[in-house]
């Protein structure tokens, strides 16, 4: 009886203990860990989604990553979804195919669809890059680059009528080299295999992106030799654009989306390499955080990112003078049908 009296006053005990516990556990506790589901279908139902389809996935585009992972889409109601294609005529092909909303390539490609004689043409309404971002990878290991170097090799530049073969192309003969002739000037490799197939023993020199250029260097893959940026000068590298229609038929979306690529930019311009690479990290998650911080400064270096996002006729004249020295443009298009400045204007 003794032990049974022991057991139902332990028994007893414990089931107060139980009760307090349960009774006395704060009312945000499981609110912390436990999101309220009303409030997230809420947000992600006044969020209004983009497709963008991007020429290449590269460091060279911080500022979209900054504001994506940042959240800045987000606050201008954007829930932004990328999409690799690879090549800036590609990239083409899914905006005119309306298989994406916005395209992010060389406003080359804005030309070359206007001078085909399309109704619904391609206008250009925010800039990003003001710079060639690719760099010259040397198979072997050089102290002392000469652009004469060059002469007699095997090099890889890129797509034929793309912006880094013609930026490249226009930076030799300033140089005094003849594409044509004074090399082997290979543009057989479809853009997304150049990287593996010089990787592979293709070729003595490549033109390559960031981080990749990097990452082939701290491999022994390859060597950085010059910014083909740096040589060539301000130029309207990288910019958004979509369909005629489509800018008439969504100017407020155009608008926030134009406000947000703004934001991006002024944060990566008032920011240092190492906190723009621990920012950008989730987008390359491959990449080690030092290599982002070694290649967000070579960037910074040369200037590559616009302060804001509009396009200058000057500049967007020299890009046609360059297709024109390259031999893949015959007649101008006017900067004011193809380039729209009303949204860049009104950032804020």
């Amino acid at each position: 009886m003794k032990r049974n009296r022991i057991l139902f006053f332990m028994i007893s005990i414990l089931l107060i203990l139980s009760t307090c516990l349960i009774g006395c556990t704060p009312n945000n506790q499981t609110d912390t860990n436990i999101p309220d589901q009303t409030q997230t279908d809420n947000k992600q139902e006044e969020l209004t989604k983009v497709t963008v389809s991007e020429v290449t996935h590269s460091v060279f585009y911080a500022p979209q990553y900054a504001a994506i992972n940042l959240g800045i889409f987000e606050k201008h109601g954007i829930d932004i979804e990328l999409i690799n294609s690879q090549g800036a005529d590609k990239v083409m092909t899914a905006v005119l195919a309306d298989q994406v909303d916005i395209g992010f390539a060389g406003p080359e490609a804005s030309i070359y669809v206007y001078n085909e004689g399309k109704d619904d043409y391609i206008q250009v309404f925010a800039q990003m890059t003001q710079k060639d971002g690719s760099f010259l990878v040397s198979r072997e290991a050089t102290d002392n680059f000469s652009w004469d170097d060059l002469r007699g090799k095997h090099v890889l530049p890129g797509r034929k009528g793309g912006a880094p073969y013609m930026t490249f192309e226009y930076v030799l003969k300033q140089k005094g080299i003849n594409p044509a002739t004074d090399l082997n000037f290979d543009n057989s490799i479809s853009y997304d295999m150049m990287n593996s197939a010089f990787a592979g023993g293709t070729g003595d020199y490549i033109t390559i992106f960031e981080p990749t250029a990097t990452v082939f260097e701290n491999e022994g893959r390859g060597y950085i030799v010059a910014s083909i940026g740096a040589e060539a000068g301000e130029i309207p590298y990288t910019a958004y654009f979509a369909k005629k229609s489509f800018l008439e038929k969504n100017p407020e979306l155009i608008q926030n989306f134009t406000d947000a690529i703004y934001e991006g930019l002024q944060w990566v311009e008032t920011h240092t390499p190492a906190e723009i690479a621990e920012v950008v990290l989730p987008s390359f998650p491959e990449v080690d955080v030092a290599v982002l911080e070694k290649v967000v400064e070579r960037y910074k270096e040369i200037d590559a990112w616009k302060l804001e996002p509009s396009m200058t006729e000057e500049s967007f004249n020299r890009l046609q003078d360059v297709m024109i020295e390259a031999g893949e443009l015959t007649e101008k298009a006017p900067y004011d049908l193809i380039v729209n400045n009303s949204f860049a204007e009104k950032v804020k």
